[in-house]
């Protein structure tokens, strides 16, 4: 489903993704895991076609992010670190406005936005300025601009950051719930995140990968992940 080979973004002299390579496949759940600054955001961006690789491949759903980059993004719902929401729309006239961008119309629209209401339960505020919600309804709100569309792959940046414990709770099982049809790389720097909502691990460090594997056997030997991305991101 998603591919990325020797990906490679450079700012001048500044490195901030150095060659890194991974597969995500169908229906899996990746955890994007490191420490701020370590490149998880800039490999989100390049993902979803939102910021041009120095060099490298990355593929979503077969076509090249690069090359063909509306295809990629018609599959993929993208929620950044910051939800890019406009304050002085009401919920409901954001969510029409986004779903209008992707090319829904009519009834394809109308079927669409119920789903997204539905599956991130903000059907209460959907007459409220987006201004006023919380923090938690903030993300929820992000969390059905993305599912717009009924996209293939999902990704999710520091989809957490923020929100007060019972939140946390609330946005974590609501991922866990989207991620069962779905393919779901989700970029954090919380290791509860991983374990809770994530089969695979790949860290990242210094714009390089420095593990990739399952959980399980990035857990096994009495370890715990705390341990083991503490031990990595020391080297």
């Amino acid at each position: 489903m998603i591919e990325v080979r020797e990906l490679e973004k450079r700012y001048h002299k500044l490195v901030a993704v150095a060659g890194i390579s991974f597969k995500v496949d169908r229906g899996e759940v990746l955890g994007f895991l490191g420490p701020n600054g370590a490149g998880k955001t800039t490999t989100m961006r390049i993902l979803t076609g939102a910021l041009p690789a120095t060099s490298g491949r990355v593929e979503v759903a077969g076509f090249n992010v690069f090359d063909r980059p509306l295809e990629v993004k018609r599959r993929v719902g993208y929620l950044p670190e910051t939800p890019p929401l406009y304050n002085d729309l009401d919920t409901l006239g954001y969510l029409r406005f986004a779903g209008r961008i992707k090319g829904l119309r009519g009834r394809r629209l109308r079927a669409a936005l119920q789903r997204s209401i539905d599956a991130c339960g903000i059907g209460e505020v959907t007459g409220r300025l987006l201004g006023n919600l919380s923090k938690g309804f903030r993300q929820r709100v992000g969390l059905a601009q993305a599912l717009l569309g009924e996209p293939e792959v999902l990704v999710l940046d520091e989809p957490t950051i923020g929100l007060d414990p019972n939140q946390i709770q609330e946005i974590r099982r609501l991922i866990h719930e989207l991620a069962a049809d779905r393919t779901v790389v989700l970029s954090t720097h919380i290791l509860p995140e991983v374990v809770q909502i994530c089969s695979r691990v790949v860290i990242i460090h210094r714009g390089r990968i420095v593990a990739d594997d399952s959980l399980q056997n990035l857990t096994s030997d009495s370890r715990s992940l705390e341990q083991t991305f503490h031990d990595l991101t020391q080297q």
